[in-house]
């Protein structure tokens, strides 16, 4: 087995919210024997970041929905790794996303869009969540369900405006962003094993 797999978590939190979606999906990557997580708060735009990107196996991508969009914070960072994607530095790597927003909607699929774009631009490989529909998808549903928003393209979560990030997302949205933590790891086990495996049989 392939060892120091390491997952990025590059995110923006502009209350809080968002950065405990982060933590949540760097326990689950974390918990996936033969890998590790890496914490990265975009915020701060330096060398440790790009060295830190730079040698990962895979990059989850996280911002709040801000005005149907990703931060300008995030949006920011993305602009600044043009260098990078003139070397396609990131080509090959996993990406993830995730992202929080106040309203139950808040066109957070837009904003999975747009990091979706965002990584295909860089070549990177897309892992969606994989999960199905919970919560009021059907009348069995219950608030405690993963993916209790409906989303696929990433892990969404519901930070409503008058709690505070002690308060929100909920169990059940961090537990969904724990899931999609897991599986870019578990994918990116299978992918370095699989480049291990074909190096061997040349």
């Amino acid at each position: 087995m392939p060892e120091n797999i390491t997952i990025a978590v590059a995110f923006h939190s502009g209350y809080g919210h968002t950065a405990r979606q982060a933590r949540a999906v760097a326990t689950g990557a974390g918990s996936v024997p033969g890998t590790q997580a890496e914490l990265c708060d975009v915020a701060g735009v330096d060398d440790r970041l790009w060295e830190t990107l730079a040698a990962a196996d895979a990059i989850v991508f996280g911002t709040p929905t801000y005005m149907g969009s990703q931060s300008a914070v995030f949006q920011a960072f993305a602009e600044a790794s043009a260098p990078v994607w003139t070397e396609q530095g990131w080509a090959g790597k996993l990406a993830a996303g995730f992202t929080n927003s106040a309203g139950v909607n808040g066109d957070k699929l837009n904003v999975l869009v747009s990091l979706a774009l965002f990584a295909a631009q860089h070549g990177m490989n897309w892992v969606s969540l994989g999960l199905p529909p919970g919560g009021e998808y059907s009348t069995t549903g219950t608030p405690e369900d993963l993916n209790r928003l409906g989303g696929f393209l990433g892990a969404m979560a519901h930070s409503p405006s008058d709690l505070g990030p002690d308060e929100a997302p909920s169990g059940a949205d961090l537990r969904t962003a724990e899931h999609l933590g897991r599986r870019v790891a578990e994918t990116a086990l299978e992918q370095v094993s699989g480049r291990m495996a074909l190096t061997l049989a040349r």
